[in-house]
């Protein structure tokens, strides 16, 4: 059919692309993208279909080592005029990560659309085939553009800053929170509500910072944060209570990572709200403001450490840090 457009699926693994073995009874990695992709035969009257098998890995195996990679493989995609937009499909378990990492670094205002699965192929109810349609239907649909990368599960399209996995099992798991759906794919057509007014676009650097991540727990002695700092952390995002509160033995660690050039963001374990620097109690949040850490704003922890990846090779000036994660 001439004129069709054309869409990139970028398979990297993941349930959506596992089986069960009949061996253990567990899912495993088992189907490429072009598997996926042949299984969904309406996806040929939409449009023209192009796999790009990148990986195919659990997504617990995700993170730095592979974003970089791709960023590119998607960036070339994009750049190529006949490519309406990419699908990525991906695990759930750091889904939202890879989707805040692309978001953060591509540049085009071509649609991304991130999906995963949450029932594997085996199931008699899998819903990644589902998913994947709703996501090629999405790129297509009037308005999609310049709407940064989404995470679009169960017909509901999230932003990726914003999205956040909230149930291990369950098909409803991706949600924004307080921010909202942008949107959804509905039977008839796909509807767009609103778009994120809260993202940016920071260069891809040659290398990733070194940043690890701390979690506050009750009587927490310090030793996780000091041994991060002695492994060479450039940075280290404190997963805090509350507003962003740690202990006495905690904030003394801060204090001393900071003091050794180490950047320290402070960012929330509750699932709403924002990490701001209120009380004043040795540990408080106003106190490691006052040490020199950076507040997280309502990123999660995962997601802060993807931002200070990117951002920590650009610039270690506290101030402009701090604008990054205000954004």
């Amino acid at each position: 059919m001439p004129g069709r457009p054309t869409v990139a699926i970028v398979a990297t693994g993941g349930t959506i692309a596992m089986k069960t073995d009949p061996a253990t009874g567990a899912p495993v990695p088992a189907l490429t993208g072009a598997d996926l992709a042949s299984a969904v035969p309406r996806l040929a009257d939409l449009a023209r279909i192009e796999v790009v098998e990148f990986a195919n890995v659990p997504s617990a195996y995700m993170g730095p080592a592979l974003w970089p990679a791709l960023n590119r493989t998607v960036s070339d995609l994009l750049a190529r005029p006949e490519i309406a937009g990419a699908v990525v499909l991906h695990g759930t378990d750091t889904l939202d990560q890879t989707a805040y990492f692309l978001d953060l670094t591509l540049a085009s205002d071509k649609p991304v659309v991130m999906v995963g699965a949450q029932r594997n192929a085996s199931d008699a109810d899998a819903d990644g085939t589902r998913n994947l349609l709703n996501a090629v239907r999405q790129i297509l649909a009037p308005g999609a553009r310049d709407m940064g990368v989404t995470v679009t599960l169960n017909h509901n399209i999230n932003a990726a800053r914003e999205v956040r996995k909230t149930h291990t099992n369950n098909v409803e798991t991706f949600n924004s929170g307080e921010a909202g759906f942008l949107g959804h794919v509905d039977e008839d057509r796909v509807v767009f509500a609103r778009k994120s007014l809260r993202r940016q676009t920071l260069p891809l650097p040659e290398r990733l910072a070194r940043v690890d991540l701390v979690a506050m727990t009750a009587g927490d002695d310090g030793g996780h944060l000091q041994h991060a700092v002695a492994r060479g952390a450039e940075g280290v995002v404190i997963a805090a209570y509350g507003f962003g509160n740690v202990n006495e033995a905690l904030h003394d660690a801060v204090v001393g990572a900071i003091a050794a050039g180490v950047t320290v963001v402070v960012a929330s374990q509750v699932p709403q709200g924002r990490a701001l620097p209120v009380y004043g109690f040795k540990g408080g949040g106003n106190m490691l403001l006052r040490a020199g850490a950076i507040f997280a704003d309502d990123l999660t922890p995962d997601k802060a450490r993807v931002l200070a990846l990117l951002a920590l090779p650009l610039t270690r000036d506290r101030q402009t840090l701090q604008a990054y994660y205000d954004r």
